[in-house]
C-alpha cells in the first residue's frame, strides 16, 4: 500500500514544477521529486541554511550538473547510467571526439530524469531534517534515497 500523497498532511508543499524552472526560495526546508509530471516521487531531500541559498542552492547544484556524487544528483546519475540508449548516447560522443564535461553528464542525466520537484519550508536545517525522515517514514514506494 503506498502512502502517496500523504506529505501533503506533514506541511505546506509547493505546487509540483520541472526541477529547473522553479522559483525556489532561499530558505531551509525539503523536496521532493517525482519522475515525470505525473509519475511517481523518487527522492525526499532537505536543505538547511546553505549560506543563506537554503532550497535554491542545494537544487541549483543539481540542475549545473555539479552534484553527481551527493543525494538526488548520484541517484539520477546512477539510474541513467544503467539506460543503456542513453549510455550509448554519451559513448557515440565520445566515439566521435565530442566527450562531454562532467558537469554535463550530469546535466544530461537530468534531462533524461525529467524530474519535477516541490518542497515544504522550515524554520531551520533541523527542523528540515526532521521533516524528510517524516516524509520518509510515511512512503513505501521505492525511493532512490540512498541513506533511508
Amino acid at each position: 500500500m503506498e502512502d502517496v500523497g500523504r506529505h501533503e498532511l506533514l506541511a505546506s508543499w509547493s505546487p509540483w514544477v520541472p526541477l529547473g524552472a522553479a522559483q525556489v526560495p532561499q530558505l531551509p526546508g525539503v523536496y521532493i521529486a517525482k519522475q515525470g509530471a505525473t509519475g511517481p516521487m523518487v527522492y525526499v531531500g532537505m536543505a538547511g541554511e546553505r549560506s543563506g541559498q537554503g532550497l535554491r542552492g542545494r537544487l541549483r547544484r543539481y540542475t549545473s550538473g555539479k552534484a553527481l556524487a551527493s543525494g538526488l544528483g548520484e541517484a539520477v546519475f546512477d539510474r541513467a547510467l544503467a539506460d543503456v540508449p542513453w549510455l550509448r548516447e554519451r559513448m557515440a560522443e565520445v566515439e566521435s571526439g565530442r566527450p562531454l564535461r562532467a558537469t554535463d553528464w550530469g546535466k544530461a542525466a537530468l534531462t533524461w530524469a525529467d524530474l519535477h520537484v516541490c518542497w515544504a519550508v522550515t524554520g531551520s536545517g533541523a527542523e528540515a531534517k526532521v521533516l524528510e525522515k517524516k516524509v520518509l517514514a510515511l512512503q513505501t514506494v521505492d525511493w532512490w534515497n540512498r541513506d533511508r
